[in-house]
């Protein structure tokens, strides 16, 4: 068996994951991570149902509860008069009918510890790839950097799983499709209170949106601009930014001050967007990397984690064997990954469209919805199964290598 089965860019929750599940088959596997750790703060940190029973499939539903975390079994908007509930996920079927906001520092050490038990899996932090290594028409694996300098590894499969500004996709000729989409976000975090509310949720005012989640010692905030409105919205001060703050969450009002300047906000350019092809020879693209998700549902990472699933399903026994991997077995995990993609992003778009782009211009006046959302019998239903488990959610059916974990 090559050293270096598959090597793959990117050490997000579609590749910690892919590279989990591979090394369980017997594959070996590298997995290469630009940064020294994964403390970046203002990720995706929304563990749906699906990728929870994917944990459990793994045997780490238990490791995974023992990590600090908050579970919400609804979702709720508010606007200026009302509370709305959008989703009911307690009416989930089976054990898990719940998001959990997990760090998702802790997520991908959990999966990577998993990974780090078996002899197959090899894990390197501060590693950039910024190159593939070509045969012909087939990548045979990556170039990278750290701190020793410049490396070559080769692989009979190369995963991009680098995200949203994939160099590996950049490399290999990839250039996704863009969407468009109406906004950017700003996240930023102030101080908890014992008082405050519990559970997460969206506010909504014209002009204005906003989404609260609990950390429980602080609140995790992001807030909605127009697309390309951040020069304009710092141009006015951290002092606009307070008083939007304080105006939408009343209760934070005396906290808003801790917003010294623009140093204490992170921008985040939002980008709805895939591949039309998520392969070469000898290459496949997932994840970010393959489509990037808008926040619209928060399923970023969910998404990310079933194509990882589908993938392993698919490639890991032949992978294991040794076996060369044909270009129409990769087109497979497209094929398969294609339409949850499609129709989550169509999903996305429609709230764009009907929902955040006039509430952020504010031309549709003051917004107003049902009651109670979740109530409908259709909509309430298709709502927490979207939301729980995405359109055609993953199980584990790689091979797991007889080896000892």
């Amino acid at each position: 068996m090559d050293p270096n089965t598959c090597v793959i860019a990117g050490g997000g929750p579609a590749g910690a994951v892919l590279a989990l599940l591979l090394a369980r088959a017997g594959v070996r596997v590298t997995l290469l991570e630009k940064h020294g750790d994964f403390l970046r703060d203002f990720r995706g940190d929304t563990v749906h149902p699906s990728t929870l029973q994917v944990l459990d499939e793994l045997g780490l539903a238990e490791e995974l509860d023992r990590l600090p975390h908050r579970k919400a079994y609804s979702m709720t908007l508010q606007t200026d008069d009302a509370t709305v509930p959008i989703a009911d996920l307690s009416r989930l079927p089976g054990r898990y009918n719940y998001i959990a906001f997990i760090p998702q520092w802790d997520f991908l050490n959990l999966v990577t510890a998993a990974a780090k038990r078996y002899p197959t899996f090899r894990l390197v932090m501060n590693a950039e790839v910024y190159d593939v290594i070509r045969e012909g028409n087939a990548v045979r694996g990556v170039r990278y950097r750290d701190a020793g300098g410049e490396h070559e590894l080769r692989a009979a499969l190369t995963v991009a799983a680098d995200g949203r500004h994939s160099d590996v996709r950049r490399a290999a000729g990839l250039v996704p499709v863009e969407h468009g989409v109406p906004m950017d976000v700003l996240w930023f975090r102030l101080p908890r209170d014992p008082g405050d509310p519990g559970d997460p949720f969206l506010r909504v005012s014209a002009g204005h949106m906003m989404v609260a989640i609990n950390r429980e010692d602080y609140w995790q905030l992001a807030y909605l601009i127009p697309k390309g409105g951040f020069d304009a919205l710092r141009a006015g001060g951290i002092e606009t930014v307070r008083e939007h703050v304080a105006r939408l969450l009343p209760f934070l009002k005396e906290r808003v001050e801790l917003l010294s300047d623009f140093g204490d906000v992170s921008m985040l350019s939002v980008a709805l967007n895939r591949l039309r092809r998520w392969h070469r020879p000898g290459l496949l693209v997932i994840g970010d990397a393959a489509h990037a998700m808008s926040p619209v549902f928060g399923v970023g990472i969910n998404l990310a984690v079933q194509d990882a699933v589908a993938a392993a399903n698919l490639l890991a026994g032949p992978l294991a064997a040794g076996a060369e991997i044909p270009e129409p077995l990769l087109a497979r995990v497209q094929r398969r990954r294609t339409p949850p993609t499609v129709l989550t992003q169509l999903a996305q778009r429609v709230v764009q469209h009907r929902l955040i782009r006039p509430a952020l211009s504010g031309e549709a006046g003051p917004v107003r919805l049902p009651r109670d959302i979740s109530r409908i019998p259709a909509i309430g239903t298709l709502a927490r199964r979207f939301i729980g488990f995405g359109v055609r959610p993953e199980h584990v059916r790689s091979p797991a290598a007889s080896h000892d974990a």
